[in-house]
This record gives structure tokens, C-alpha cells and sequence, in this order.
């Protein structure tokens, strides 16, 4: 079987809901991504793409009919390149970048694109067709921004709470305070911030038009702003605006290939896909549910937490985020060095192309020679991936 590498990367700048680019449509905003990833090889013969997966997690208005071929098309790729769009929620452009790299360890493909948009800004309100013709009372639209939606009624009221609701039971569970949560969301503020201004974000994100760099970082943030927040959920609860995620607009794209495509692609690897790890939990709980699937890849890999040297996990919310980085046990400082989800922005689709393309920078700065990437994903799911890095910034 031919391994799976990871070539390059790059995404948009991820916009605040009803920010910068609530004027783009998805779609387009997909094209950007797929065209910007492959500006970064000029040798590479387009029509030489096996596939190109793309991940969606609302495809309710302009993202509907495969958003994934869209892009191919709005970007100009001969037409014979063919798309498919996936949909695991949030962990949708991790779900597509390990299903493209199963295409390529099977000889499936030798060059694979992955990557995937949101636009929740643009999400539209869907009316559900009615039981007979005519009705002649009101209806009532549902938005698809975030969250269930015309909910079926025989699920259990208890898997269908808001995602706020079931990281307020994950405090309760495992106690994790208020100030926990706000300290968190200051350090990941803190550090996208700084990363933006070393420049680790140069290459890894091309500028637009509408937006130059990630919308949502607020760097003057500070304890005592975020403890002045009200909570969002529950009158008593802990969980704020500023220590969960915000709505966001963007999308991210990856190259991937084999090893013997790199003479084709005209780049050398940066990374190779080590191990794949999905779970899942009780709905209510899949803040918690990167634990097993973590665990899962690294064993996938034959490592363990100890040769680990960097980790990207989406902070969908400071709790999870946490009670994550407690269970594994693992130095947190080693944890979204460069920021996370609550600084830089969580639209849903992207996000998990934006941790992979970090991950692979972040293990070359850090001439760490593993890591690992994970993501939960609502109604009870989670994806994790383990990188090598296999250029030659690692040390021995």
C-alpha cells in the first residue's frame, strides 16, 4: 500500500458571522480555497487530480449540489476532475482529508485535494413542506446556521439539546470552572495574535479581497473582560461568547499524494497521514468524544502520547477543549501554540483542513517529529489524525 502525504496547504481568512465576508457566497469561497492551494504548485498538471473531497456541514442554500464540484468548477479545473462533498459536521474537511487518504493508500488515486467551506453567515431559513396542500395556519422558518434543526420527535430530548446545553453538562461532569474556561480563551487569543504578527500565518493563509487576516482575534482580551460576560446558556452557566467559538465564514483546502507523485506535484512532502481515529458518544457528550479517537490514531500509529510533540484541537468550546487536554494527560503548552477555534474562527466545514495545515507547520518549527489533530463533532462524534513530519526540519 502507497502511504499518504500531505504537500500543502492554505485556507481563508476566517470571518466573523456578518463580518467581512458575509458578502461571499460559499461556493466562491470554496474556489478561493481550491485555487489559492493550487498556486502553490504551478508544475502540477490539474487534470492529473484523482479526486477532490470536500467537506459541508449545512448545504441548505447556496452550498446545496455537491459544493465540493462547485469549486472545482468556479475554479477553473479541466472538467474532467471529478468532486464529491461530505458532511460529518464539524468534522467535515478532516473527515474528506481521511477519506482522500485512504484513496491514495489503496492506489485509488495518486493526488488527492481535500478541504471544505462554511458560510454561516449565509446560511439560509428552511421552511419543511407541509403534511397536506394548502395549510392555513402560520409555519415557522428554521435557521441553519448552527445546531439541530426540525428535530425528528422520536429522539430523546436529551440528545437533541443545544450545544451550549451539552458543554454546560460537561462542566457540571467534570467541574471545570469559569476561570478555567476565560483563562483559556485569553491564551488562545494571545497566541493567534502573536502568530499573525511573527508571520506563521503568512503562507499558510492567502489574504481576499474582503479580508487580509482571521477576523475574530481580539488581542487587548483579558480575564477580566471575559469574566464580565453573562452566560450564554444558563442564567448560573459558564460558558460566555468569549470562551466558546464564534459563528464564522471561511474555507481550507490540502494537497495530498503519494510519494512517488511528488515529481508530478513539483513539491517535496511535508507530512504523512500516520493514523485515523474516529469515535463516538452519547450526543449530549461529543465535546469529550476527541478522547477515544485520539487515543485510537495514535494507536493506528503505533505511538503514544509521549513521542507527541505538537496538537491541534478545535476549541469548539473552552470546557471541551480542557477536559480533552485533561484526560490525555498531556502538556498543555504543547496544545494550539499558535491559537485555536475561539480566536481564529470555527466555520464548521473548514476547520478541520485548518488544523491539519497548522499541525504540519507547526511540527517543522518545532522540529517535532509527530502530532496529532482532533476535532469534536456534534451529535456525539469525533475525528482525530495523526502527522509525521518527514522533512528534514526534525530533530533525531
Amino acid at each position: 500500500m502507497s502511504g499518504a502525504y500531505l504537500y500543502a496547504a492554505t485556507r481563508t481568512p476566517f470571518g466573523r458571522f456578518n463580518g467581512a465576508l458575509a458578502g461571499v457566497r460559499p461556493d466562491d469561497l470554496a474556489a478561493t480555497a481550491l485555487s489559492g492551494l493550487l498556486d502553490q504548485a504551478p508544475g502540477l498538471d490539474r487534470a492529473a487530480i484523482g479526486d477532490v473531497v470536500w467537506g459541508n456541514a449545512n448545504g441548505a442554500g447556496e452550498d446545496n449540489r455537491n459544493v465540493g464540484r462547485m469549486a472545482v468548477l468556479l475554479a477553473g479545473l479541466p472538467v474532467s476532475v471529478p468532486a464529491t462533498t461530505v458532511n460529518r459536521l464539524c468534522g467535515s474537511s478532516l473527515d474528506a482529508a481521511v477519506i482522500a487518504s485512504r484513496a491514495l493508500e489503496s492506489g485509488d488515486a495518486d493526488i488527492v485535494v481535500a478541504g471544505g467551506v462554511e458560510s454561516m453567515t449565509r446560511a439560509p431559513w428552511v421552511l419543511p413542506k407541509p403534511d397536506r396542500a394548502f395549510p392555513a395556519g402560520n409555519v415557522t422558518a428554521a435557521s441553519t446556521t448552527l445546531g439541530w434543526r426540525l428535530v425528528n420527535p422520536a429522539m430523546p430530548k436529551e440528545w437533541a439539546l443545544s450545544l451550549g446545553e451539552c458543554n454546560e453538562l460537561l462542566q457540571e461532569k467534570f467541574s471545570i470552572s469559569r476561570e478555567r474556561q476565560d483563562a483559556f480563551a485569553v491564551r488562545s487569543h494571545r497566541l493567534a495574535a502573536r502568530a499573525w504578527d511573527e508571520g506563521f500565518y503568512d503562507d499558510l493563509v492567502m489574504p481576499m479581497p474582503e479580508l487580509a487576516r482571521d477576523e475574530g482575534i481580539r488581542p487587548g482580551t483579558d480575564p477580566e473582560k471575559l469574566a464580565a460576560l453573562k452566560p450564554s446558556f444558563r442564567p448560573d452557566g459558564t460558558i460566555t461568547a468569549g470562551n466558546a467559538s464564534p459563528l464564522s465564514d471561511g474555507a481550507s483546502a490540502v494537497l495530498l499524494g503519494t510519494a512517488a507523485a511528488a515529481d508530478r506535484i513539483g513539491l517535496e512532502p511535508l507530512a504523512r497521514i500516520a493514523g485515523r481515529g474516529a469515535r463516538a458518544v452519547e450526543p449530549q457528550m461529543f465535546g469529550y468524544a476527541p478522547v477515544e479517537a485520539a487515543e485510537q490514531a495514535l494507536r493506528r500509529a503505533g505511538i503514544g502520547w509521549a513521542d507527541v510533540g505538537a496538537v491541534e484541537l478545535n476549541e469548539a468550546f473552552a470546557v471541551q477543549s480542557l477536559a480533552c487536554v485533561d484526560a490525555w494527560g498531556i502538556d498543555p503548552e504543547i496544545v494550539n501554540t499558535r491559537g485555536g477555534a475561539i480566536a481564529l474562527g470555527h466555520p464548521l466545514g473548514a476547520s478541520g483542513g485548518r488544523l491539519l495545515g497548522t499541525l504540519a507547520k507547526v511540527l517543522r518549527k518545532r522540529r517535532a517529529r509527530w502530532g496529532v489533530a482532533a476535532i469534536c463533532i456534534g451529535v456525539g462524534q469525533a475525528l482525530a489524525v495523526v502527522l509525521e513530519n518527514v522533512t528534514d526540519e526534525v530533530s533525531d
